[in-house]
């Protein structure tokens, strides 16, 4: 352990926030990285941001979504960072994945508080996400709108990361995170779709046909290994946390048992505000996944302990203000079932 003398650990001095010089989101977040706590840990981000988009390996960008991002106004920002090249993968929530596909058929959240009468609510069929509001009677058109495109296609066994591009297919809306995700090539896995009205959609489907698709989630294991597996280096971005972090962090361990050398995340940003006394921190901190060797030893990595809300606009919104990302070659990935048979650089 290297030891600093008193001169060392002076050595960079805070330097305390001037608004009157900040005009745009990026000097705002490029500001942070000289102040204290949570916004210097967004300022930390963006550098290793900047540097996972910049790397000449050309890391393999993953970003896991969790929470209740689209309902919170965040889907064109996600949208985004698929159009501009800011992450390759995409693993999600259900939830988040429905309520695009929502938006995209027309529908709209509405501003509500937490504080409202539930019992009044359920009588008018209006549903609460904290302080957001959904027509019940529009999700219900929406499942069956799921269904519907179930029942239209060939019976047999699908990947999440298959049929949700199918589904971004069948949306005619440049805003959609489903439609962009399908438009660019970028693929989008859901390892708990049964667990959201995607899958409440499918089972509709499921109980009114004798001949019915399935999906299969380990199938989705495998196909996202494979991506890991063809990646020379690889990053991480965890918008909260739950399963779509955890699913990504245990594609290092797969990868291993099918045969690939160890060769764990070597950038790490996560936005949350779970607390790892508790047991949870949706799967642990980057510390504690170093000793699975899903986090390299070496990683660049940071947690920003701030509401999703906030801090993922701040930061991508600082990316795109940048230029960090404009020659980054987008990933070309072809898949033959469930082989990915080709994974290059574009141009």
């Amino acid at each position: 352990m290297k030891i600093f003398g008193k001169a060392e650990l002076l050595s960079e001095k805070v330097r305390y926030l001037d608004l009157e010089k900040v005009k745009t989101i990026r000097d705002l977040v490029m500001a942070f990285q000289y102040t204290s706590i949570q916004s210097r840990n967004l300022g930390k981000a963006l550098r290793i941001y900047e540097r996972m988009l910049s790397d000449p390996s050309r890391p393999t960008i993953f970003m896991g979504l969790a929470g209740p991002m689209v309902p919170g106004g965040m889907r064109k920002v996600i949208r985004d960072m698929i159009e501009y090249g800011l992450i390759d993968v995409l693993v999600s929530t259900g939830a988040n994945l429905y309520q695009d596909f929502y938006v995209a058929r027309g529908f709209s959240h509405y501003i509500g508080s937490p504080n409202m009468d539930d019992l009044l609510l359920r009588k008018y069929f209006i549903d609460r996400i904290y302080d957001t509001l959904v027509d019940e009677e529009k999700f219900r058109e929406t499942d069956d709108a799921i269904a519907k495109i179930a029942e239209g296609l060939e019976k047999r066994e699908y990947s999440s990361r298959e049929f949700l591009e199918i589904l971004g297919k069948n949306i005619n809306d440049k805003d959609s995170i489903l439609y962009t995700a399908a438009k660019k090539g970028v693929p989008v896995f859901c390892p708990a779709l049964n667990d959201s009205s995607i899958g409440i959609g499918l089972t509709k489907h499921y109980s009114k046909n004798k001949e019915r698709i399935t999906i299969n989630p380990i199938r989705d294991n495998y196909e996202l290994a494979q991506i890991k597996m063809k990646s020379k280096t690889a990053g991480v971005i965890y918008i909260g946390g739950g399963t779509p972090k955890n699913y990504i962090q245990q594609m290092e361990v797969i990868s291993e048992v099918l045969g690939a050398e160890e060769n764990g995340y070597r950038y790490a940003i996560q936005i949350t505000t779970d607390a790892p006394q508790w047991g949870g921190l949706s799967g642990c901190t980057f510390e504690e996944a170093q000793s699975w060797g899903k986090i390299h030893k070496e990683a660049d990595k940071i947690q920003i302990t701030v509401e999703s809300t906030i801090g993922m606009p701040l930061l991508v919104g600082a990316v795109l203000q940048g230029n960090s990302y404009k020659k980054r070659k987008p990933l070309q990935l072809k898949w033959e079932a469930d082989k990915l048979i080709d994974f290059k650089k574009g141009r």
